[in-house]
């Protein structure tokens, strides 16, 4: 069985017990917290040696996919709970237009291990889109409020 090479979203289940509420974990090798300023347009990053599990925490923003030599955007926020996985060779980066920070947890999977270009920002072949970016942060805060 090998590797998908294309983005999933999962929503969270969850279960009810008084007062709390208890989501589904991710399994991973290492679980990271990651803080996304306000303000900020983040570079592509490509990973060859993991897959990354995205789940918003507080906040939101947009993450931005590149496939295709065409960009996907996609909302997240701390108001609807889900995953989203990110394949090894998938160039991705984050946009956060709000005026908060933005928490996220990073489950990240392992396939081998880490490499020095994992890390390391690419250039974006296309500039992004702000403005539907923009209207995409606008629409995912009203639903928080």
């Amino acid at each position: 069985m090998g590797l998908t090479t294309q983005v999933e979203i999962f929503p969270l289940q969850s279960i009810k017990g008084g007062m709390a509420e208890f989501y589904t974990p991710q399994s991973s090798h290492e679980t990271m917290l990651v803080s996304i300023p306000a303000q900020t347009i983040d570079d592509l990053f490509v990973h060859r040696t993991q897959t990354d599990q995205l789940l918003v925490v507080r906040g939101s923003f947009i993450l931005v996919v590149l496939q295709n030599r065409k960009y996907q955007y996609i909302p997240l926020s701390e108001s609807q709970p889900q995953v989203v996985k990110i394949p090894p060779g998938v160039p991705h980066g984050a946009i956060n237009l709000s005026g908060a920070p933005c928490v996220l947890v990073n489950a990240v999977l392992r396939h081998s291990e880490p490499i020095e270009q994992d890390y390391r920002p690419m250039r974006r072949p296309i500039p992004y889109d702000i403005e539907i970016a923009h209207h995409l942060q606008e629409i995912s805060r009203s639903s928080v409020a």
